[in-house]
């Protein structure tokens, strides 16, 4: 699962994996479940560990399957968030964190299918 945050700004908040798989790439932060793990506990811990940030979980925006090594699927729920406190700090698998502009989504490399799945979900400003 994975939190979709924006700013005062209209930013989107994305993390650049620092390991496999998309290490290198930019991202949602979010990850794996725990065992016993709620969808809106795994993103509260995820984003905290990977960004610094404390955040209040909203609505499912979308849900995704990636396929993973080994011939596995990934199903990845992505809930859009609003951060409580807390500074942007790169931690965890996350080699780096930044607030991105829209203009700046299309220049970066992103994750496979991010953008379209942002867009095809309507959560994108403007």
């Amino acid at each position: 699962m994975g939190a979709i945050i924006f700013d005062a700004s209209d930013r989107l908040l994305l993390i650049k994996r620092g390991r496999p798989p998309g290490m290198g790439l930019w991202s949602l932060p979010g990850g794996r479940l725990e065992p016993g793990e709620t969808d809106v506990q795994g993103v509260r811990r995820e984003v905290l560990e990977e960004t610094g940030l404390h955040v209040e979980v909203g609505r499912l925006a979308g849900t995704v399957d990636r396929p993973g090594p080994g011939g596995v699927t990934y199903v990845i729920r992505d809930y859009l968030a609003g951060v409580s406190c807390g500074v942007p700090t790169a931690g965890d698998d996350a080699a780096d964190v930044r607030w991105c502009a829209m203009d700046e989504l299309i220049r970066l490399p992103l994750s496979e299918g991010l953008l379209e799945s942002l867009r095809g979900w309507g959560v994108l400003p403007g």
